[in-house]
């Protein structure tokens, strides 16, 4: 019986996400309505509301949800995921300041007449912004609105020009701050302490009453440190985007053909690309650098 209420929790998620629910609705939404009728059909039909649950029961599942939810909110050792809600936000207002319009803009016109130049334009904001928000969503969001429709008017091939966009965007996924190193951050910190503290354990148990010497103990890897380590990677990721471009633009040059810029290479537009680029590069400046500096 358990099987069809686990149909019933994939069909009301299913079914949420199509109706535009969003995905921090539907998933913990949908999950409460099953075990709900799970609960009452246990109820009705066996006189257990325990009876269609393999381990515990709506009570117990109920208990676990409010646990981790304290986890995130109410853990004193660890304030990781504080940090996703304001990246988010951080992004929603980035996002709102039009700074990813300005880049678009102004990165087209700067590398617009070399072959392939709309599309590593893209590579080079997405990597801007995956690096300013972590957020991935608002990033495909503000690149396929604006770049897209240029870049299918400039005869651009639509498989190159969508799938530009899509890598583009999902750079935020590793380049910090991403809120995925984030998460995985908090989750190895929590794996950490549980082996730590395992460790310390056999160790009293194995050399009676004492201290176990540091050099045995378990290090954590912080936020900060999954940052540092994840930085190159991103950048080999948008080195070999722009390669892959390049390269593609001069094997068929019809499919992403040089766009000429009709205004002029002078001091104003240098001016222009500068305080375009300033605010953004700041702002990783003071992110990622007080994170990485501690």
């Amino acid at each position: 019986m358990e099987a069809y209420f686990v149909l019933v929790l994939v069909l009301l998620m299913a079914g949420a996400l199509a109706m535009g629910y969003p995905v921090a609705f539907a998933l913990p939404g949908s999950a409460i309505l099953a075990i709900a009728i799970a609960s009452l059909a246990g109820y009705l039909l066996a006189g257990d509301t325990s009876a269609y649950f393999s381990q515990g029961g709506p009570d117990q599942w109920l208990t676990a949800g409010v646990t981790n939810f304290r986890g995130v909110y109410w853990e004193v050792e660890r304030d990781t995921l504080i940090a996703i809600p304001l990246f988010i936000f951080m992004g929603i207002m980035l996002q709102r300041s039009k700074i990813a319009e300005d880049l678009l803009i102004t990165m087209a016109q700067l590398f617009g007449p070399i072959p392939g130049g709309l599309g590593i334009s893209v590579v080079v904001v997405g990597a801007l912004l995956a690096a300013t928000t972590g957020i991935v969503g608002a990033t495909v969001i503000a690149m396929g609105l604006i770049s897209l429709p240029v870049m299918l008017r400039s005869n651009y091939s639509p498989s190159l020009a969508t799938g530009t966009i899509a890598a583009s965007g999902t750079l935020g996924q590793i380049i910090p701050p991403s809120i995925v190193l984030i998460i995985l951050a908090d989750q190895l910190s929590s794996a950490t302490d549980q082996a730590s503290t395992a460790r310390k354990f056999e160790f009293r148990e194995a050399n009676g009453a004492g201290v176990m010497p540091s050099e045995f103990d378990i290090t954590s890897t912080s936020a900060g440190d999954m940052f540092l380590g994840a930085f190159l990677p991103g950048l080999v990721l948008v080195g070999l985007y722009i390669g892959f471009i390049l390269i593609l633009a001069l094997i068929r040059p019809k499919s992403a053909p040089p766009v000429p810029y009709e205004g002029k290479y002078d001091w104003g537009f240098t001016a222009r690309v500068f305080l375009v680029l300033v605010p953004p590069l700041a702002l990783i400046l003071a992110v990622l650098g007080s994170i990485i500096m501690g």
